[in-house]
């Protein structure tokens, strides 16, 4: 029985169908040459990167068009920081990984009220992996209720980093204790926190809303932990979508992973 809100469930529903939907415009082109821009260092954008988005866009505004909408393929206008409810979209959250055929990767929706998810979605097609959360009914994976993990501090922890990080940063000397694995797409990564795979998920990069807004509401609805590395909050739909650094966790390892990690944001 779908317990959602009737003031969700219309979003979530619309959401869905869109996702669905640009999920196959992904699939179709994974893994396939196309073409790709460099938007920054190792930033790069391929054409499944704005196809999706412009599927999610065209689908979401014109069904809701008092709602705003922000994503990393979109010029921003400024016009979502009116608006009573936003879209949050990254249309293809790890292109490179897509981009090489390596399925750590993720289409990432959410729709965010005051500065808070209320509906997250995290779909990797590849994997055919369907993760869904709205504010105050749980996370699932594929229909199936999600729950983080029970480690607590006296356990070796099962940490998710990304290749660049766990390359430039020190993951490894930092967790000798622990295991760390890397995966691509911090939206898949947050994901596959509140499935309950891994202990936690953290980045010491800045991240944009787009990048793990819709994880977020997973892991908080899976019963864990997000914020930023010193502790406060992490808000949505503001003037600057970023974030500087940010850690999802099963909830009773949070304290001490952000202190692990503190010396990156003193």
């Amino acid at each position: 029985m779908n317990t959602t809100p009737y003031k969700y469930k219309k979003d979530l529903d619309l959401a869905l169908e869109a996702v669905k939907k640009s999920g196959k415009i992904a699939l179709a082109r994974f893994g396939k040459q196309q073409k790709i821009w460099e938007k920054s260092k190792e930033n790069w954008v391929c054409e499944a990167d704005k196809e999706v988005d412009d599927t999610l866009k065209k689908h979401l505004t014109a069904a809701r068009p008092s709602y705003g909408w922000l994503s990393e393929e979109t010029v921003d206008n400024g016009l979502r920081e009116n608006c009573l409810r936003t879209w949050i979209v990254d249309p293809i959250d790890g292109t490179s990984s897509y981009l090489q055929g390596i399925a750590e990767f993720a289409i990432s929706v959410a729709l965010v009220e005051s500065g808070k998810p209320i509906i997250g979605i995290v779909f990797n097609p590849a994997s055919n992996e369907l993760f869904i959360a709205s504010k105050g009914n749980g996370a699932t994976l594929n229909g199936k209720k999600l729950s983080v993990t029970n480690t607590d501090t006296g356990q070796n922890l099962h940490i998710l980093s990304s290749r660049s990080e766990n390359r430039e940063s020190g993951w490894p000397k930092l967790f000798t204790n622990d295991n760390v694995t890397v995966v691509s797409s911090i939206a898949y990564k947050f994901a596959l926190v509140a499935a309950g795979q891994y202990d936690v998920a953290a980045s010491v990069w800045p991240k944009n809303d787009w990048d793990i807004c819709a994880g977020h509401l997973l892991v908080e609805e899976a019963g864990g932990t997000v914020s930023a590395l010193d502790g406060s909050p992490l808000v949505y739909n503001c003037s600057s979508p970023r974030h500087l650094t940010c850690a999802a966790s099963n909830g009773k390892i949070h304290s001490s992973i952000l202190k692990r990690l503190q010396i990156f944001h003193n």
